[in-house]
């Protein structure tokens, strides 16, 4: 888990857990944490096909998520 952080007060749900799959990628939420890095490398050996990339997550953490969060409603079109 990535170090504390709090927006007004209220603890944020900050998670390495909260990763986006996609084709050739695994985009990872960082937090500007001394564990961000452990988390990449954790992240990478299960995902060894895809390149793994760590996104500053905490300007979009206080929405209460992150990249899985945001790719979840798709419109059909």
């Amino acid at each position: 888990m990535p170090d504390h952080l709090e927006y007004e007060g209220q603890r944020l749900p900050c998670s390495y857990a909260n990763f986006f799959i996609c084709n050739k990628y695994v985009i990872v939420p960082i937090f500007n944490s001394e564990k961000d890095d452990r988390a990449l490398q954790i992240i990478s050996e299960c995902f060894s096909e895809r390149e793994v990339i760590g996104i500053d997550s905490t300007e979009i953490i206080w929405g209460l998520g992150s990249f899985h969060c945001l790719s979840q409603q798709e419109p059909a079109i």
